[in-house]
């Protein structure tokens, strides 16, 4: 009887982490940060009907960037989570929290059990009100889950992006102010964006239940002006 080869578990791990990175370094970055006016979310994806960005409930928006398909069953999950708690219990018991550990929990079990892990880091974002402040979760494709505090960068070059938006990042910007700093940043200094080549979302709350807009690429062009 053939014996199987083995390998320590130190280093199942490591592949793991590695093929699971080189996923999501090759998708385009994203940028969420908050405004004057509540959460801005900006990724570079020149689709037009495949988004990043998303809205989860009243209040929450989901994002995500490596492999579509794997992170848009977790956006479809989160939706029917939301949904069914929101009912079963008060809308007001569903929160950014709570999905992401939500989020954290399942990616944890897929990296450890799973022969192959999931290509993805999401974020999911919660617009505050008067009971409570704005939220900003990263949940890594390992299960680990980070509170951000002003802004969050995923995917591609996120270290260079993350340098480059700090250096005069805001959380009380106007928000043409806002989406020139975040485009500035995913751009780099040898790439300038335009609104074809990016997907711009907001979580503003304009006196009605549901708070998460996308902005048309009308809309974001004078945005973009200087």
């Amino acid at each position: 009887m053939t014996m199987p080869y083995y390998v320590a578990p130190e280093q199942v791990m490591k592949d793991r982490a590695e093929y699971a990175q080189k996923g999501i370094a090759r998708g385009r970055a994203l940028i969420a940060t908050m405004y004057a006016g509540g959460i801005l979310l900006v990724a570079e994806n020149p689709s037009a009907t495949l988004h990043k960005i998303s809205e989860i409930y009243d209040r929450i928006a989901f994002a995500g960037v490596g492999k579509f398909n794997e992170y848009d069953t977790l956006r479809v999950a989160g939706v029917r989570h939301a949904d069914t708690k929101g009912y079963a219990f008060s809308r007001e018991d569903v929160d950014a929290r709570s999905l992401a550990n939500l989020y954290a929990q399942y990616l944890g079990q897929v990296f450890t059990h799973e022969m192959k892990p999931m290509e993805v880091e999401i974020l999911v974002a919660e617009l505050g009100d008067a009971t409570k402040a704005p939220q900003i979760f990263r949940i890594a494709y390992e299960g680990t889950i980070t509170d951000e505090v002003g802004f969050a960068v995923l995917g591609g070059d996120a270290e260079a992006i993350r340098t480059r938006f700090a250096n005069g990042a805001m959380t009380d910007w106007a928000l043409n102010d806002a989406v020139r700093h975040a485009v500035a940043a995913l751009g780099g200094p040898d790439r300038r964006l335009n609104a074809g080549d990016l997907e711009v979302a907001l979580l503003a709350d304009t006196g009605a239940r549901r708070t998460f807009r996308r902005l048309e690429d009308d809309e974001v062009t004078p945005l973009l002006a200087n």
